[in-house]
This record gives C-alpha cells, sequence and structure tokens, in this order.
C-alpha cells in the first residue's frame, strides 16, 4: 500500500514503487519512507509506504543527492578526473568549487548543457551491493582518494553504490528513479565556484530564485582558509588527527583562530563608533557564549561593555500574534515592545536612567516591578537576540550606533569533498547535547521541535544575515569529534516505529564516520563549545 497525499494506492505482486507510481500517474514522487527508513523507486513494492516528495524534507534531500550525482557527471563528461568538491549551502542552493579551473561564463553554460542531457537521457540510478574493499580499489582508480580516506574507516565489510551512466558513487542514502526526475536546477557563478539552485520549496518546477550574498560568501571563503591552516577537510583528517593524538594541538590552533576573529570583530566595532551592539544567529550557533567573549575583547580595548536582554521585553501572551496554528507566535519580532524597546535604549544611549521592565514568565505577563538600569555613555550595549538583525526591532536608532552580527555554525569539514555534513544537522547535535544535559529535555522532544526551530529561522534570522556589519562562523572544525559520544547511543536508540527515526538515522549515519576524541580537558572554559558540553566560565 502506497499513501500518497491522503490517498491509498494498492499494491500489485511483483511490482516495484515505480510501477505503482507510474500506473497511478504520480509523477512528483521522489522516494517512499517505510518504518522511517527511505527508499528508491527501484525497491520492491513490499509493506506500507509513504511516498516522499519535494514537499518533504527527506524527499528535498533525495533530489538534492541525485541532482550533485548529475553534477559530478557531467563534470566527468567535461574535465574527467576534476576534484569537485560540495562546499555550503548558499540560499535555496549548493556552493560547489572545481579545483584548479576558473568557472566562466563559457564553462558554466557548458556544465549547465551537458546536465540537461543527461537529465533527458533518462539514466537510471542502479544500486548495487559491493565489498568496501573494492569500493576503495573503485574510487582509487578514479583517483577519488577522499573517498578512499574515509572507507578505511567504514567498519561495514560492505557497501552499496549508486552507478550511472557508467560512473558510480556513493551519496548515503537513496537516489530518484532515473535522471529525468531531476530536471528542476540552474547555475549561478558565486565566489570561487558557482551555486546549484534546487527547485522552490514552494514550486518545485522553476529553479529557487538567486540571490547574492557576497557576505557569507566572504565568511565561507574565511572559513576555507582556517581549514588549510589547520590541514584538515575532510572527516578522515580529522579521525587521523584524533588517533595520532595530534588533536590536543588541532584545538589549541582552532581556537587561537576563534579568538583572533573575535578581537578583529571588537577592532570593528571600535573603528566604526558604534555603541549599539546586536547579535543574531540561529539556534545552537552559540550566540551567549559569543556575547560574553566580545564583551571580554571590548573590555581588552579598553571599553566597558553591557550586556541587555530582550526577554523583559515580551507582551503578554494574549497580545501577541498568533502562529498559522492558532498559538502565539513567540518567534515574531512583534512579540516584543519595539516602541518602548526603541523608546528606552535611546535613553540608554544618552546616558540616562531608566525603569526596564520585567516579565514574569510563570504568570506569561509584565509584572509590576522594574529595574533600574544606566549606562556611561561610552560603553557599548550588547544585545542577543533573534530579531537583532531586523531594522523593526531598532528601527529609531540611526544605523551609525548600531553594529550587526550575524553569527551561525557553518559546518566546513565535509565527509568526503561530494558529501557535506548539513548545517542544520551540525547545529541539531548541538542542541540535542545541552538540551539534554542542561534543560532535562528528552532527545526525541528535541528532535520533534526542530521542524518548528527551523521554520522560525527562515523566517525571522536568514532573511537578514546579509544585513550584517560582521559574521562569525562559530563551527569547531573539531567539535563533531567531541560531540558524538555525548548524543551517539541516545540516537542510535531511536527505533523505526518512532516519528524522529528518519532524523535519527541521517545523524547516525555520517556520525558513524566519526572516531571520538576524549579530549575535554583541552577545551578552554571560554570556548563555544562549552556551551552545549558544559564546565563554561561564564556560567558558573
Amino acid at each position: 500500500m502506497l499513501t500518497y497525499k491522503g490517498v491509498q494506492y494498492d499494491v500489485n505482486e511483483g511490482e516495484n514503487w515505480i510501477d505503482v507510481c507510474r500506473r497511478n500517474d504520480l509523477g512528483d514522487v521522489l522516494g517512499v519512507s517505510i518504518g522511517g527508513r527511505s527508499l528508491g523507486l527501484s525497491s520492491p513494492a513490499k509493506g506500507e509506504a509513504r511516498a516522499l516528495t519535494f514537499a518533504d524534507e527527506e524527499g528535498r534531500r533525495i533530489y538534492e543527492r541525485s541532482l550533485r550525482f548529475l553534477l559530478l557527471m557531467a563534470i566527468e563528461h567535461i574535465m574527467p578526473y576534476t576534484r569537485v568538491r560540495v562546499e555550503n549551502s548558499l540560499g535555496r542552493g549548493l556552493l560547489i568549487t572545481v579545483q584548479g579551473v576558473k568557472i566562466g561564463d563559457a564553462l558554466l553554460k557548458k556544465i549547465e548543457t551537458e546536465m540537461r542531457l543527461l537529465s533527458e537521457a533518462k539514466l537510471p540510478f542502479v544500486l548495487s551491493e559491493v565489498s568496501t574493499k573494492d569500493a576503495i580499489d573503485y574510487f582509487a582508480s578514479r583517483e577519488q582518494y577522499d573517498k578512499t580516506r574515509l572507507l578505511q574507516w567504514r567498519k561495514n565489510p560492505t557497501i552499496r553504490l549508486y552507478d550511472c551512466g557508467g560512473i558510480k558513487n556513493y551519496f548515503y542514502g537513496p537516489m530518484v528513479y532515473d535522471t529525468s526526475y531531476v530536471g528542476v536546477f540552474a547555475l549561478n557563478q558565486a565566489g570561487p565556484g558557482f551555486v546549484m539552485r534546487l527547485p522552490d520549496k514552494s514550486n518545485p518546477l522553476v529553479p529557487s530564485p538567486y540571490k547574492p550574498m557576497p557576505k557569507l560568501l566572504a565568511t565561507f571563503a574565511e572559513s576555507n582558509e582556517w581549514l588549510k591552516i589547520l590541514n584538515v577537510q575532510n572527516i578522515a583528517d580529522l579521525n587521523n588527527l584524533t588517533r595520532s593524538g595530534e588533536i590536543r594541538e588541532f584545538i589549541r590552533v582552532n581556537e587561537a583562530l576563534v579568538d583572533m576573529k573575535i578581537n578583529s570583530i571588537a577592532e570593528q566595532i571600535i573603528k566604526k563608533g558604534s555603541r549599539l551592539v546586536l547579535i543574531a544567529g540561529p539556534s545552537s550557533s552559540g550566540k551567549t557564549t559569543f556575547c560574553n567573549r566580545l564583551a571580554i575583547a571590548l573590555r581588552v580595548h579598553g571599553k566597558r561593555p553591557v550586556k541587555l536582554s530582550l526577554d523583559d521585553y515580551y507582551l503578554d501572551r494574549d497580545k501577541v500574534p498568533l502562529d498559522e496554528n492558532g498559538k502565539p507566535d513567540l518567534e515574531c519580532v512583534e512579540a516584543l515592545d519595539t516602541p518602548l524597546i526603541n523608546k528606552q535604549l535611546k535613553l540608554i544611549l544618552k546616558g540616562e536612567e531608566v525603569d526596564m521592565p520585567t516579565f514574569d514568565f510563570v504568570t506569561q505577563k509584565r509584572s509590576d516591578k522594574t529595574h533600574k538600569i544606566k549606562v556611561d555613555t561610552d560603553a557599548p550595549i550588547l544585545i542577543e537576540g533573534i530579531h537583532g538583525l531586523n531594522d523593526k526591532l531598532t528601527g529609531s536608532i540611526p544605523a551609525s550606533d548600531k553594529f550587526k552580527i550575524y553569527i551561525s555554525s557553518l559546518t566546513n569539514i565535509n565527509l568526503d569533498d561530494h558529501d557535506r555534513i548539513r548545517t542544520t544537522d551540525a547545529r541539531l547535535i548541538r542542541r540535542l547535547v545541552r538540551d539534554k544535559a542542561f534543560r532535562g529535555t528528552p532527545v526525541g522532544d528535541t528532535l520533534s521541535m526542530w521542524d518548528s526551530v527551523r521554520r522560525g529561522e527562515d523566517k525571522y534570522i536568514f532573511p537578514f544575515q546579509e544585513q550584517a556589519d560582521a559574521m562569525i562562523n562559530s563551527s569547531l572544525v573539531y567539535e563533531l569529534a567531541v560531540m558524538k559520544k555525548y548524543i551517539f547511543d541516545e540516537l542510535v536508540k531511536i527505533t523505526p516505529d518512532d516519528p524522529n527515526y528518519s532524523r535519527s538515522r541521517h545523524l547516525v549515519k555520517f556520525l558513524n564516520y566519526v572516531v571520538s576524541a576524549d579530549v575535554e580537558d583541552e577545551i578552554p572554559l571560554n570556548s563555544l563549545l562549552r556551551e552545549f558540553v558544559g564546565g563554561s566560565c561564564f556560567y558558573r
């Protein structure tokens, strides 16, 4: 039985899922989910399955990895044995670089044309199981040593490879049935490479709009320079450091680079002369620890910064706008008393004393109590909150008085050149570890709420990131080696009947390749990672 948009379709004996879809004209089905496991349409039609389309996160993952395969095939046809690297997510697309090749308009057009020809050819993605040794030998023959180094850490003696057009690859999940399923895409030059745009989330029949993001691209470039300094690009490189014991020195250098970046931002604030420093970023980016470390960096430069919280400016819950589910939308900027925020910030910046409100989270209303605050006229005021980059929050404050900072954990270490570790997955691991240890939140609850968290980020944070005066990547290259032992066993306990099984499997799949490092004693007490694993000097 196949369930598609609430309608159930019968299965005939001997059919594959592709047969069921074709017989019922279900052309937008990309794969199926059975018991939380995702399968390709070429698999036998057995059991109770749910159709996966681009409307599902898992469907979008299937589409993306299949499109990556299509891109790699096209580049292989044009420039055989060229090293291609999938760098980061950029908007609704992927940033791609080609080693030693400058991407111009003519070459980009040639790649896109070849991709469209391959898509029109309807080449099937054929799955086969081979020994891990044979897979290593194959990738070595293709000079894909990033994959051979990674597979050396694989414990399973066999591996499932996809073959398409005579090229084999491994993408840690199912593919679409054939190349005709991934015909919606577009390529645009960006930074050192190009962006491969995925279908638009609201209309998968057209590519997502392209919006240049020069500041985010510059942050990616800076992070890649850090990888060169650290001499690590993929998980196999990190594993080698863990096994050799060199990871301890690696941590020291990684943390020194973060120190250097925070100090650089402090210098930019002083140079601009801004008093109001607004810090924003998605969940589990390390905003609170960063705010504390930035305050110290400003102290080093002779400033005496003050940290303010926006929590006390919440409106009474019955005055907060409702979301699409009819519940108070605590993530929207309208949930805050922005007129009062602007009025009081103006007075604070002038050095006047104000009576700040106090919000009572028990009664969900503003308390009658207030607390007075007065700040020196040359002291920077640091405010951390998801709306820091949105001018609706501080619209009456002149731009010259504001310095906006965007912080996010932009994971730039890959599994291998073709398989990135998603930034959202790495942030989810941070949140799972923190919520379990310090908020008493079961792993299942954090997994269940993640979609809601992501929707809030898409709506209230990401659209404003290019408005920042400075960006910082809070991802630490070594962190997965430390975080694995805190969460891996909890993730593998999640069973197929659990609605969070599919999401937990994504995390388990790539963590399987990571070697745990028992080096907590090497992590500085002020490290951004301490916000999640504990022991931070800022929370004593």
